[in-house]
């Protein structure tokens, strides 16, 4: 089983920045590709950036030149920088991975979601 937890969420004022962590653990070989997404109030789950692990990252035109995704493979780790915060960044963040492991006796890939963190930027 794989465990995914995100922390560093809080309340900023616009123009501020806050820095996501998301941690992996458990039955893993290998990440594949880590992603944030968000989810405002009413609004559908939406992707804010990923990184594969080979390969260019990806960024949702909200938010690019403002945030940036980074990875530590060897803590099995994604952070997500986020500068020069808006209203409209409010949302609670999910992590994604997706994951290689073992899963009874089975080489088996797919993705998990962490319990997500909220992120609330005031005017």
């Amino acid at each position: 089983q794989v465990q995914v937890v995100e922390s560093g969420g809080g309340l900023v004022q616009a123009g501020g920045s806050l820095r996501l962590s998301c941690a992996a653990s458990g039955s893993i070989i290998r990440i594949n590709t880590m992603g944030w997404y968000r989810q405002a109030p009413g609004k559908q789950r939406e992707l804010v950036a990923a990184m594969p692990s080979g390969g260019s990252t990806t960024y949702a035109d909200s938010v690019k030149g403002r945030f940036t995704i980074s990875r530590d493979n060897d803590k099995n780790t994604a952070y997500l920088q986020m500068n020069s915060l808006k209203p409209e960044d409010t949302a609670v963040y999910f992590c994604n991975a997706d994951c290689t492991g073992l899963v009874r006796g089975k080489l088996t890939t797919r993705a998990y979601w962490g319990q997500g963190t909220q992120v609330t930027v005031s005017s």
